[in-house]
């Protein structure tokens, strides 16, 4: 490796003289990566434009990706940029002055890094630098092959512990083994005993079971001979027991015959009475009999209980008790003022939200009273109809355009004929005047 002919001098000493040395060889590795280490951490103190034009893509790396991606880069641009060295070169001397003193001096320092002296041999080229580079490259060999002999010694003592504990995993599993073989052996005379009893009982067994299949053979014999005995036996009962089936239902067919006739004759006598009944009670034009013998006993008979009667009993107005006395009433009908009674129990609702939670309770004493309900709503001031779909067994009305919810009700209390129970529930005391001069 050469500098450029015509680098400045430095402090140092550093000059043309000094730039015709040569290295005999490549940077020994650790010499070149601590090299690249001291121009990588330069970058920090100069400006993008100070910097070679292959090293300025670096300059955004963190010095850990610069220099493990730009270590060729910034190798090649120390050997061949001599200003770029120069600055990695001072700042070096502004860290290290006493190094760069006694290189520059010609002494190195007895206890200094040989790698460190080599690599600041490097950038600042005092005289000498090239048998510098050549002392720590041997430096370097001679402790790479420390270390590796001090490795390889310490790989000899782990393999020797490995295999002393081998070995001895090895007795272990020896001795396990020769303890369970012996258990096995153990168990194997234990089965094999087993087994020659099994065998034995066994063969004790096919004795007595072929004892016990002979006698079943002698048993089967006799049962065979008695079943056909049994048999012939059951046939000729079977044969009684027709014969007398036989005789049976011949006899039982003779009386039914002759029963029938006398039960067609009964029948056809009185299907013709009936029908001269019939056709005489046609021709009198008779009614069907609605009077009863007991209707002849005079007597005094209790008075009915009217919608007036129970409404003076001793219950206030606004009671529950009241309306369930009155709707238990036979054919009442039951007359809500709708929008009345939802503004004085919910009125901060919308109507329609008044409408369907009045309707929806209605539903429910429709269902408990079976009671005739209709709820009447004022429509006086509607533009177009209200779309409602009525509850079961509640009718929905609205007052037609100029005619208040009030006279509708009036109207549909004076519709009812006199004496069935009509209740009007409403707070106006208008609507209740009219309505019990009507008669509800």
């Amino acid at each position: 490796m050469t500098d450029t002919p015509d680098a400045a001098p430095g402090p140092t000493g550093e000059g043309r003289g000094a730039a015709e040395e040569e290295a005999d060889g490549p940077l020994p590795e650790r010499v070149r990566h601590r090299v690249v280490v001291l121009a990588g951490e330069t970058f920090a103190g100069l400006r993008v434009a100070e910097l070679p034009l292959s090293l300025r893509q670096y300059a955004r790396f963190t010095p850990t990706r610069r220099i493990k991606y730009g270590a060729a880069a910034i190798a090649t641009a120390l050997e061949t940029d001599a200003a770029f060295r120069h600055r990695v070169a001072a700042r070096l001397r502004t860290e290290q002055p006493e190094l760069a003193e006694a290189l520059g001096s010609g002494t190195v320092p007895p206890a200094a890094d040989p790698v460190e002296v080599a690599a600041a041999a490097y950038v600042l080229r005092p005289p000498g630098w090239v048998k510098l580079l050549a002392v720590a490259g041997e430096e370097t060999q001679r402790a790479q092959a420390e270390h590796a002999e001090e490795e390889r010694v310490r790989e000899l003592d782990r393999l020797r512990e490995e295999v002393a504990r081998l070995r001895v995993a090895v007795r272990e599993d020896a001795d396990r083994h020769r303890s369970e073989a012996e258990v096995m052996r153990r168990e194997s005379d234990s089965v094999h005993r087993k087994l020659r009893s099994a065998l034995s009982d066994v063969r004790r067994g096919e004795a007595a079971l072929r004892k016990v299949r002979a006698e079943l053979d002698e048993v089967r014999a006799d049962a065979a001979a008695e079943k056909a005995a049994a048999d012939a036996e059951a046939r000729r009962l079977r044969a009684r027991l027709a014969e007398s089936e036989t005789a049976l239902e011949t006899g039982r067919r003779a009386a039914r015959e002759g029963r029938s006739v006398e039960d067609v004759r009964l029948r056809l006598l009185l299907d013709t009475v009936l029908e001269a009944a019939q056709g005489l009670r046609r021709e009198l034009a008779l009614p069907p009999a609605d009077f009863r013998p007991a209707q002849t006993v005079e007597a005094v008979e209790p008075g009915a209980l009217s919608p007036h009667d129970v409404s003076q009993r001793a219950l206030a107005e606004d009671d529950p008790a009241l309306l369930d006395q009155l709707l238990a009433l036979p054919q009442s009908h039951l007359v809500v003022d709708g929008y009345n009674v939802t503004k004085t129990g919910y009125p901060t609702m919308p109507l329609d939200k008044q409408r369907t939670r009045l309707l929806g309770g209605l539903a429910m004493l429709a269902a408990q009273s079976s009671a005739e309900v209709t709820c009447v709503f004022d429509g006086a001031e509607l533009d177009v109809p209200v779309l409602l779909a009525p509850p079961r067994g509640v009718r929905v009305l609205f007052s037609k355009s100029g005619q208040s919810a009030d006279e509708l009700i009036r109207r549909l209390v004076r519709a009812e004929p006199p004496g069935r129970p009509v209740v009007v529930v409403s707070a106006d005391r208008e609507v209740a005047d009219g309505v019990a001069r009507a008669g509800a």
